[in-house]
């Protein structure tokens, strides 16, 4: 039985929550640190992108091509290729390393093969592609040959963040965390190079930013390969489709692809009803979505990707208090996270825009615009961070059925929704469409979960989420009043709006902690510990 699993149970078979959950803790808090730099990266990179290319044609055009290939990056890598070997690969691992090896260089080998052949595929059939992402293009000649172009520039990267996705699974599994969560920082700051450097060299600025794109994925292979060297747990070149290990990744991969991302499908979907709208609805979504991304990668992220490993484990061991017992508590540090972000930035989303891209080609009036966006995606953190938890705890169990089920239905709740919304609401009625749909999703998901596992702790969920929401309802009124009284909704200085944004953050983070400590001190003392590892 491995460390983890002993950590996760006590000495009676039962869950013991010091010891394994503190290692949860302190494991989260290392992804979730090197996260909140790679999401300040990606921010300052989002912050050079809207200075140089505001919310224009191009701009929709590239986020539209980049989409592309990233959908897919997350549909087969970060979904389901990562969800779906973890479980096979740890149940390899219990019988021996060199049997992990085996199964790591089979699968890593036909990968390769498979999205070869995917890209060439892709970037031949890209504007039947653009067509079906974005079809309110067509309209446009020279934005949607532009959207064409640039997504076969960079359909590349969809094998290369593949790749290194495997790559980080291997790593993981071995709790080895750090050089994954790190490799993001590196694509961000190619992207910034593309955008300062590479954009000159080019008769339209754009594609500079579309060939760091490519250099990102190239360093982010680079990233891994270090610790996987020195670990000797690089894989090598076996092809044989006849080994088991493929045979039940795909197995649990084909539906997966379909159920383990649906939220990406849902933004696919939302990105397709947007470009019915005016120009600048693309990259309002887009922006107000790199902004809620921030705190969903510095704890659903980080608490994901600590948790599939051990929740593998425990399932492999056939250890259903543990897992129950981690899945729990998974839940309640999620939210007490979550919560005060999702008030935060409720209130203080259009100050963040502000401060974040207005200026250059970003006008008052698409910081307006993207915040109005934002305060509706900060609505469904909760849900999506319940969401990326608990959409795993199935594919450790070997489910990918009961995903594929949910997401059907929200697909269609959002498609529903988003189709009633857009027209009153505009851009900002299709991010509310993403809350309704995602909730629903994550309710059915719980629901199936228990009949499942079982009773899940639900009293003690509860309990966990009424005082988180206490405190971060106290801690919104309390920044509410502060910023109403205050002059930050017309502060232009952009150090000073710096300097107000950081003390509201500090002065409603001082609150809340207080607050928590009160009402949840398990979910606190927890918290403590995952912020003061980073």
């Amino acid at each position: 039985m491995s460390s983890e699993v002993q950590d996760a149970q006590g000495v009676s078979g039962r869950p013991a929550e010091g010891e394994g959950h503190a290692a949860i803790s302190r494991r989260a808090g290392t992804v979730g640190g090197l996260t909140l730099l790679s999401r300040i990266a990606g921010l300052i990179r989002d912050m050079v992108v809207a200075y140089a290319f505001g919310a224009r044609a191009t701009a929709d055009a590239f986020y539209v091509a980049f989409r592309i290939p990233n959908l897919m990056r997350r549909l087969l890598a970060e979904g389901a290729l990562t969800m779906a070997f973890l479980p096979i690969y740890s149940e390899y691992k219990r019988k021996s390393a060199s049997e992990a090896a085996t199964a790591a260089s089979t699968i890593f080998t036909a990968l390769l093969v498979f999205l070869t052949l995917l890209v060439l595929l892709g970037m031949l059939a890209t504007p039947w592609i653009v067509q079906l992402v974005a079809y309110g293009f067509v309209d446009e000649p020279e934005k949607f040959a532009l959207t064409v172009s640039l997504s076969r520039l960079m359909f590349p990267y969809l094998m290369m963040a593949s790749v290194m996705a495997l790559l980080m699974a291997i790593l993981n599994s071995w709790r080895h965390f750090a050089a994954p969560a790190a490799a993001p920082i590196a694509l961000n700051g190619a992207m910034i190079l593309g955008a300062l450097v590479f954009a000159p060299w080019f008769a339209q600025p754009v594609y500079g930013l579309a060939v760091g794109v490519l250099v990102g994925g190239l360093l982010q292979i680079g990233v891994q390969c270090y610790p996987l060297l020195r670990r000797h747990l690089f894989p090598r070149l076996t092809l044989s489709l006849t080994h088991p290990s493929l045979q039940q990744l795909v197995r649990i991969m084909i539906p997966s692809v379909y159920g383990g991302a649906v939220y990406q499908l849902n933004v696919l979907m939302i990105t397709l009803f947007a470009s019915f709208l005016p120009h600048g609805s693309v990259s309002y979504l887009w922006y107000a979505d790199r902004i809620t991304e921030f705190p969903l990668g510095i704890f659903a992220v980080a608490l994901a990707t600590v948790t599939l490993p051990t929740l593998s484990e425990q399932q492999s061991a056939g250890d259903g208090a543990a897992f129950r017992a981690t899945y729990n508590f998974g839940l309640r540090l999620l939210w007490a996270g979550a919560l005060p972000a999702t008030v935060g930035l409720m209130i203080l989303a259009e100050p963040i825009v502000r401060l974040l891209f207005q200026g250059g080609a970003f006008t008052a009036a698409s910081t307006q615009a993207t915040a109005d966006a934002l305060f509706y995606f900060a609505m469904g953190i909760p849900c999506v961070s319940g969401v990326r938890n608990t959409v795993p705890a199935f594919y450790a169990m070997k489910d990918a059925k009961t995903p594929v089920k949910v997401a059907t239905i929200t697909l269609l709740v959002n498609a529903a929704a988003a189709w009633s919304l857009m027209r009153p609401m505009q851009h900002a009625g299709l991010a509310f469409a993403m809350v309704i749909s995602t909730a629903v999703q994550f309710a059915l998901l719980t629901i199936l979960l228990r009949r499942q596992l079982g009773p899940l702790g639900g009293r003690r969920l509860l309990r966990s989420f009424l005082g988180s929401s206490v405190a971060a309802m106290a801690m919104g009124m309390i920044l509410w009043m502060v910023v109403r009284a205050g002059m930050i909704t017309t502060m232009a200085n952009r150090w000073h709006l710096l300097l107000a944004i950081t003390g509201l953050v500090l002065l409603g983070s001082g609150i809340y902690y207080g607050l928590l400590w009160m009402l949840n001190r398990e979910e606190a003392r927890h918290l403590w510990w995952l912020v003061r590892r980073r």
